[in-house]
């Protein structure tokens, strides 16, 4: 089965949005007396990720096409850049960017397998002509 790809038009996540947490994948358990303990209670945990976007009408459409259409309304998984590193420079070990052949910078790059998170996203206005997205995802182990 193939996963949609996250819309190329919507990649300039705000960096003010951001924001990780990996998913507990720990058991606790409370002790007659002292700290509580802790044991692993399973071994692949999802990360969630908080993200907002800022887009013109057309940018929006195009979202919610993609959360409705592409992705059932949110219940499909779906493949989507990572964006703490997409577009990012590859250096060397003294922070010069590496580049290909022709002088091109090589940029960093690696895709996310996700799945939308547990409430649907939110939209709201920003300025004249320009909506906020806010949403959620789970990075699938």
């Amino acid at each position: 089965m193939s996963y949609p790809v996250w819309p190329e038009e919507l990649v300039q996540f705000e960096r003010g949005g951001w924001q990780a947490a990996p998913q507990d994948g720990r058991r606790r358990s409370q002790n007659e007396t002292g700290p509580p303990g802790f044991r692993r209670r399973f071994s692949a945990t999802a990360r969630r990720v908080d993200l907002a976007l800022i887009v013109p009408q057309a940018g929006r459409a195009r979202f919610w096409r993609f959360h409705t259409e592409d992705c059932a309304g949110g219940a499909q998984l779906f493949w989507m850049p990572d964006p703490s590193v997409s577009r990012a420079r590859l250096l060397d070990h003294t922070g010069t960017p590496l580049l290909t052949g022709d002088g091109t910078p090589l940029l960093l790059s690696r895709l996310w397998l996700c799945l939308w998170g547990d409430q649907p996203p939110v939209e709201s206005v920003e300025g004249d002509v320009e909506f906020r997205l806010t949403f959620s995802v789970w990075v699938m182990p």
